[in-house]
């Protein structure tokens, strides 16, 4: 049995964090519903990573799969919902589709003889990949709107 107690991601906390920030910016201080849900989904992935640490790498990464197949989900719902008032949504539509495509991919080859914690590198650079350029476009579309 290998065990993955050296390991504690902390993927479901960024979203905590992420989304705390992502309220403070937007100034209302109305939690929505998503955004809730968005927390609470995080929240419970970081205490289903922190027992799944105490296991084996499989359950790690079965937490860490299900947990990028609904937070993606939840990202995908959120960039099509807005891409009409807010616009420049395309990079948040290919990160939320690829973090389904990858959490369902990584859930289900999560028991293999063969599963490892180095599959979560690659979802995590295209992650950081896309968030940049989600940032970018969003600060293009911004200055040109005050320009």
């Amino acid at each position: 049995m290998q065990c993955a107690g050296d390991r504690r991601d902390v993927f479901g906390m960024w979203d905590v964090i992420a989304t705390l920030l992502e309220r403070r910016m937007a100034g209302n201080g109305s939690p929505n519903r998503v955004s809730t849900v968005n927390m609470a989904l995080g929240l419970a992935t970081t205490a289903g990573m922190i027992i799944a640490a105490f296991s084996t790498v499989g359950k790690a990464l079965l937490v860490f799969g299900v947990w990028a197949l609904l937070s993606g989900a939840i990202q995908l719902a959120v960039a099509i919902r807005r891409r009409r008032t807010v616009g420049g949504q395309w990079p948040m539509v290919i990160s939320g589709g690829q973090s389904v495509l990858a959490g369902a991919t990584v859930a289900a080859t999560s028991a293999s003889a063969t599963s490892s914690l180095s599959t979560v590198a690659g979802y995590s650079a295209f992650g950081a990949f896309w968030f940049l350029v989600s940032v970018i476009a969003l600060s293009i579309r911004s200055r040109r709107e005050k320009g």
